[in-house]
């Protein structure tokens, strides 16, 4: 089953817009009720610091209770902290109210299961048949409570503390901080004070208006220009729920995600917490990444995009370290999805560890060629008839036969705007660029 409204992290659009409206807030949480709450007979839910969180909180907790389902708010607090303390709240699912890094008007719903995973595309497309069949039977006997629980924020608060050993391993390290005005505006700087560290903060005074804007992990420029003017070893940018991270050395270079998770695995490999665990990122990974952990001696498994799927597959290899190149970066010891304070906690460490400055360190391999366009269309609709035109694939086809053995190419529709992304990786610079000028000529000529 295809679905319609459920993209590769939740449902997102413009707040007050469908589906992101109260109305259907409720249906689905009504929908949810009726399927998935059939134990415990409880939600939690949680969300980010945009205005429209507390309408959709409200909505959401309506058609929960309408169908008999206790609610438990959360308040606000990160994504990566949902999905940890959902297992201990004995809830039959949670519900996180964001729409990421993206700004203010838009928001989102993740759907997390009791074990504190995403929900997968066959539970969503579910959910969605019972949303348009809209039957939702309700009596005056069985009607669902609300309850306020603040201790999730300090649970998880307390297992990134517990990272530092009761020491203060980040003394006499100066960080700079990009709170992003969202969840971790307060938890971040505590924390990595509590660690010792000398903190430069900025964006962390969210008003539900100013998430994500100018700042975070999508704007890191103030970050980087701030370590320029301060002297700082190094920047960290996270996003409005705090699940992706972007980082800059102490020249104010942006570093790449796949660095830091080659990075971090390394870490991990020397400080004997690897346990020569495996490595996992999305078909967008630099192919740089998977030789040099090949060259570790580890095995590394790559797959379909979204961070879901990186999380889905640590969890059936035992892997420890996983992300994507957009930023999330998943360390499965201490999370069950992207964390940018946990991430944060292990990266600052290692480098201090470590003694060099950052633009010593990095880059820890070379990266290969790529080329990466996205060409828009009229409309999806459009998008879907060129992906699925016979010529336009063997046309792939033929690129793939010709880049096998030293790189691959990645198409993905968009699943939010009419694009198609024409991603090509390898060793050899001409070939990669060559190969994605035909694609992209390719679905150009088609529209």
């Amino acid at each position: 089953m295809a679905n319609k409204w459920f993209g590769t992290d939740g449902i997102r659009g413009k707040a007050n817009e469908f589906p992101m409206t109260a109305d259907f807030a409720m249906k689905l949480a009504q929908a949810a009720g009726q399927m998935i709450c059939k134990t415990r007979r409880r939600a939690a839910i949680g969300k980010d610091t945009r205005i429209s969180g507390d309408m959709l909180e409200a909505a959401l907790a309506a058609g929960f209770t309408a169908q008999g389902i206790d609610v438990v708010r959360l308040g606000v607090l990160p994504t990566p902290a949902i999905t940890m303390v959902t297992p201990e709240l004995d809830v039959d699912m949670s519900v996180m109210i964001t729409a990421s890094h993206n700004p203010y008007e838009d928001n989102g719903i993740k759907l997390i299961n009791a074990q504190g995973n995403k929900f997968s595309d066959e539970v969503t497309a579910e959910l969605e048949a019972l949303i348009e069949k809209g039957e939702f039977s309700t009596s005056r006997e069985n009607i669902g409570r609300i309850y306020d629980d603040r201790q999730a924020v300090e649970k998880y608060k307390n297992v990134a503390l517990s990272m530092g050993k009761g020491g203060r391993p980040l003394a006499g390290m100066k960080i700079v901080l990009d709170c992003a005005n969202g969840c971790f505006s307060e938890i971040m700087p505590e924390v990595f004070k509590h660690f010792g560290a000398e903190v430069e903060v900025t964006a962390n005074c969210p008003n539900g208006l100013n998430i994500n804007r100018d700042c975070g992990s999508t704007h890191p420029q103030a970050m980087m220009k701030k370590v320029l003017e301060t002297g700082a070893a190094m920047g960290i940018a996270v996003d409005g729920d705090g699940d992706r991270i972007i980082v800059c050395n102490d020249k104010g270079e942006k570093i790449a995600s796949e660095q830091v998770i080659g990075y971090l695995a390394q870490y991990l490999d020397k400080t004997g917490k690897l346990n020569g665990r495996p490595v996992v990122s999305t078909v967008l990974s630099n192919t740089g990444l998977e030789n040099f952990i090949k060259s570790m001696g580890l095995d590394y498994y790559s797959t379909p995009i979204g961070e879901r799927h990186v999380v889905a597959k640590m969890q059936e290899v035992n892997g420890a370290v996983g992300g994507e190149e957009s930023g999330h970066v998943v360390l499965a010891d201490y999370s069950r999805t992207g964390d940018a304070l946990m991430v944060a906690l292990m990266l600052a460490q290692a480098v201090k560890a470590d003694g060099r400055p950052m633009s010593r360190i990095f880059p820890i391999f070379e990266m290969e060629p790529m080329a990466f366009v996205n060409p828009r269309f009229d409309s999806r609709d459009q998008v879907k008839r060129i992906v699925g035109d016979l010529s336009f694939n063997k046309l792939l086809e033929e690129c793939r036969a010709e880049i096998a053995g030293q790189g691959r190419i990645v198409i993905h529709p968009s699943g939010t705007e009419p694009l198609i992304r024409v991603w090509v990786c390898g060793k050899d610079a001409g070939l990669v660029n060559l190969l994605n000028k035909r694609l992209v000529e390719k679905a150009e000529s088609l529209k």
